[in-house]
């Protein structure tokens, strides 16, 4: 009976742990895409740095796209989160968005951390449940 009630709790604590691997896979998800979104606007600001009346692309929804004509590069509007953003010189964006993405990739390395601890523990814990199942089972049929 007490293989059982170790059984059980073991089963419990696994299933646990890997309900917390999926929420942070899909956070890492999420974290991902907001680091691309970052790196895509760095490469952005380096490639249109100085070059007034460039011609570029912009996206009006639907995979559709207006042809426009920069008129100042020199400036840009920079989101912060929570719906607030101001307006810097693009040296001053450029350090915003490369400290933004340096605290997003220092998260994410945490994460996985955490990701690879939790699964760490359930490769290592899996086995003694399967071994406490068979134990459980052969028991119950004799």
């Amino acid at each position: 009976m007490e293989d059982r009630k170790k059984l059980e709790q073991l089963v419990n604590q696994l299933n646990a742990y890997q309900q917390q691997a999926e929420v942070l896979q899909q956070q890492m998800e999420g974290l991902n895409v907001t680091i691309t979104e970052l790196t895509i606007a760095e490469e952005t600001l380096a490639a249109i740095k100085g070059k007034d009346n460039a011609e570029t692309l912009v996206p009006i929804g639907a995979g559709s796209f207006l042809i426009t004509e920069l008129k100042n590069t020199d400036e840009v509007i920079v989101g912060f989160g929570a719906g607030i953003a101001a307006k810097k010189k693009i040296g001053d964006a450029e350090e915003s968005i490369a400290e933004q993405k340096k605290e997003l990739e220092g998260v994410m390395k945490n994460m996985t951390d955490n990701l690879q601890k939790i699964t760490d523990f359930i490769v290592k814990k899996s086995p003694e449940a399967e071994a406490l199942l068979q134990k459980v089972e052969a028991g119950e049929s004799q």
